[in-house]
């Protein structure tokens, strides 16, 4: 008994001293600003596997004279960066690069994906991700590759202060969110990839949790606002998540994808701040 009391002991030791240094990671010292960078996905329907080569990630931090110099000179400044330019301020993340298979980073989950530090003098305005050739899709358990044309494989994203809370002199947490259902469209005879990607921070976006069954109608749930729509697939148990969504009034669609299920609609669900909305369990019938 003593030894299981060490062991549980230990364990939760563990756990916590991880919570608090993914919690803290990136935490400059006095004159240093510091950014964290998590990766989470809207999926998509149709594959089984999104892989994704990503091979560098930075971000663009700028002092005053930077920052006078792209407002006068914008158009070009814009397209050095989607070109991959390295003037003007850009700096390294460190991350691994590799393969990531963007479907596992859905219903809520992330991963922190790197971090960095800078001088605290300079602003965060940009991130810009790299992706290499060895892009593909799972389908039916057949790997199929992913066409990238012209200079797609570099995704440039402004850090807007209205959807990313900045921390100067401090530590920046943002998602990168990739839209794996509208970045990926079937081309003549080819599946090309144009990332379609979002940032936000949680201290300016809300959730939205809730259960859908029986597990056999296949259900997708989208949140709509507008014009935006987010999509989630549900886990086996019904389970599912939203997450960066902005301040709306939206309305949830319950899709059923299988076995002649009914789908339904719940409405007027409020995302007023940067809270989680619980909605009751939906049952879907036939």
């Amino acid at each position: 008994m003593q030894t299981k009391g060490l062991t549980l002991t230990v364990l939760f030791i563990t756990l916590f001293s991880f919570a608090c240094q993914k919690e803290n990671s990136g935490h400059g010292t006095a004159g240093k600003s510091s950014v964290n960078i998590f990766l989470t996905d809207d999926p998509t329907l149709v594959f089984d596997k999104v892989l994704l080569d990503i091979t560098k990630v930075e971000i663009k931090v700028e002092d005053d004279s930077d920052q006078r110099h792209e407002s006068e000179h914008q158009q070009g400044d814009d397209d050095s960066d989607h070109h991959g330019g390295t003037s003007g301020g850009w700096i390294s993340v460190d991350i691994h690069p590799g393969i990531y298979d963007i479907l596992r980073f859905r219903n809520g989950l992330d991963t922190l994906f790197g971090s960095v530090s800078f001088d605290a003098t300079r602003a965060l305005r940009k991130v810009r991700i790299t992706l290499g050739n060895s892009n593909s899709v799972e389908i039916n358990g057949a790997s199929v590759p992913l066409t990238i044309h012209d200079n797609n494989n570099i995704v440039v994203l402004n850090i807007d202060e209205s959807v990313v809370a900045i921390n100067s002199s401090g530590l920046t947490n943002f998602w990168i969110d990739f839209d794996a259902g509208s970045s990926i469209r079937f081309h003549g005879n080819e599946f090309e990839l144009k990332p379609r990607c979002k940032v936000f921070s949680k201290e300016k976006s809300g959730g939205i949790e809730g259960i859908v069954l029986p597990g056999n109608a296949g259900a997708v749930v989208m949140a709509i606002n507008g014009t935006d729509t987010a999509t989630a697939k549900p886990e086996n148990s019904g389970e599912f998540k939203f997450i960066g969504l902005k301040p709306g009034n939206y309305t949830l669609v319950y899709h059923a994808t299988a076995n002649n299920y009914v789908d339904t609609t719940v409405s007027n669900v409020v995302i007023s701040g940067k809270e989680d909305v619980h909605v009751a369990a939906v049952t879907l019938h036939q």
